[in-house]
């Protein structure tokens, strides 16, 4: 059975971890590998490494960070192909998807590429008599990230470019369930120039989780994940006098208006609800039918979920592969029926699906739910699968009504031909992305990704600007070069501009 190591101070090693999990190849329900687990003492021994080539990194000049940037993103170009394939063998999704992830991810390395220009600070002259200001940013020291199985390229992409390109050193804590991306890597990172010990990786569970959260040399944490761990996560660091940044689960509405064209907009529901299977933070999983509308949409998309291609995920003609776990799997068939139970309307049912050739597949098809209400636990839920539910709303006061009312504001969506309507949409809705006629509203590198209530835990999103601030922090300095022989006489009270 093959191991998958740690990879600490530019080297894979298996240092003091005793403890194996599982890593199984979704679309046939076998294990593959085992990852280790790391102990407290991996963690330190990452984070120790990380100390220690902080001293030399965050001196090096911007020209050198930005060259690794380049040469760092030119290899994610170079072997696309060979990371998709190997997100698809552990997470499950196919092989195109996978390929999205690694684009996404690689935009932030490109913007990481110009930190010199984000970097700049500001000055002022003579603000006072003889006496300038001026600002800049440095690095935080060691920063870590623990990222989520869902995207195990792209998500840290979002993390460890922008902390290393500022002058930071990184240790990421992957996914237990999909790691071998995260080694390939740091092996990359290596290959592209960077130093070791700037990045670090330590497979894990919670021990390892603590152990990042609770040390005392670790400066920043990011986080994506769920919300109850992103509160924890958050609750913990802060307390260990850490920055955090702490993103939570989602569910995400798209909107349809009676004069949207529904074969459009079903299409695009059905492509976001349904993709990896539905395990995206930023997946449709509620589809507020307004008027009119709903009765045709539904048929629309019911029809479009039954023509959905599944599959394994290294087969071209998949369009959706598995689940990632079988417990996973199990999960999102309960959800289904718990709807039904609740009075909701199984239009599309995708439990019990077999893959020929793959029964033993962690695979479920698509499932439509109609006349889902907020009070059932099909709508309360973050299912984390390909179900969509389906909420009936008579105006689009209505829905904008039910969005805010929900818990979480990561992203939502409207189809719609009216632009009065969309613009209103858009300043009246409490969700921190929004798309129009768009499904998947992420936001491009050059701006911060980013939800609104339990969604969002703190006030730091991720990537774009606001990473930048994030993993740094501003010095200000007031400076006076007195003239020579001439006397400056020093005064008690508080310094005033004159």
């Amino acid at each position: 059975m093959r191991t998958i190591e740690h990879w600490i101070n530019g080297a894979a090693t298996s240092a003091g971890s005793t403890r194996t999990g599982p890593v199984w190849n979704p679309a046939t329900g076998q294990q593959q590998a085992e990852v280790l687990l790391a102990e407290p003492s991996d963690v330190d021994n990452a984070v120790a490494a990380a100390a220690k080539a902080f001293e030399s990194w965050s001196n090096s000049s911007l020209t050198q960070r930005m060259r690794v940037m380049f040469a760092f993103r030119e290899l994610l170009m170079r072997h696309e192909d060979e990371l998709a394939r190997l997100v698809s063998a552990e997470h499950g999704k196919v092989v195109d998807d996978a390929r999205g992830e690694i684009v996404r991810g690689r935009e932030v390395v490109e913007y990481a590429c110009g930190i010199a220009e984000v970097l700049k600070g500001s000055f002022s002259d003579q603000v006072s008599r003889d006496v300038d200001v001026h600002s800049f940013r440095q690095p935080l020291g060691v920063c870590a990230g623990i990222s989520p199985f869902n995207f195990p390229i792209m998500v840290p992409l979002w993390m460890h470019p922008i902390a290393i390109a500022a002058g930071n050193t990184f240790v990421l804590k992957p996914s237990e369930r999909d790691p071998s991306a995260s080694n390939r890597i740091a092996e990359l990172y290596a290959e592209a120039g960077l130093p070791d010990g700037v990045f670090n990786v330590v497979h894990g569970d919670k021990v390892a989780v603590d152990a990042i959260l609770d040390h005392p040399d670790v400066a920043a944490v990011s986080f994506v994940g769920s919300t109850p761990i992103a509160k924890y996560v958050h609750e913990r660091a802060t307390a260990a006098g850490k920055r955090v940044q702490a993103l939570g689960g989602a569910k995400n509405h798209a909107v349809v208006l009676p004069d949207a064209d529904l074969e459009f907009a079903a299409n695009h529901l059905t492509a976001a609800a349904f993709g990896s299977a539905g395990q995206r933070c930023m997946a449709v999983s509620v589809g507020v039918a307004v008027g009119e509308a709903g009765d045709a949409l539904v048929d629309v998309l019911a029809r479009k979920a039954r023509e959905v291609r599944i599959g394994p995920g290294d087969d071209p003609s998949s369009e959706m592969g598995p689940l990632v776990t079988q417990a996973a799997r199990q999960r999102v068939e309960n959800a289904v029926a718990r709807g039904a139970e609740q009075g909701a309307t199984v239009v599309v049912d995708g439990r019990g699906h077999t893959v020929p050739g793959h029964e033993s597949g962690f695979f479920v098809g698509p499932s439509v739910l109609d006349h889902v209400t907020p009070a059932m636990d099909a709508y309360r839920e973050e299912i984390f699968g390909p179900v969509l539910s389906v909420v009936r709303a008579d105006t689009v006061d209505e829905a904008i009504n039910i969005i805010n009312a929900n818990p979480y504001g990561n992203g939502t969506a409207i189809f719609t031909s009216s632009g009065a309507a969309a613009r209103r949409f858009q300043r009246e809705v409490k969700v921190g992305m929004i798309g129009v006629n768009v499904p998947i509203p992420v936001p491009m590198s050059f701006y911060s990704f980013g939800g609104w209530k339990d969604s969002l835990i703190g006030d730091s999103p991720i990537h774009g600007p606001e990473g930048v601030r994030f993993y740094t922090r501003a010095k200000v300095v007031t400076s006076r070069w007195p003239h020579v022989n001439r006397s400056v006489e020093a005064a008690f009270h508080f310094p005033t501009s004159h």
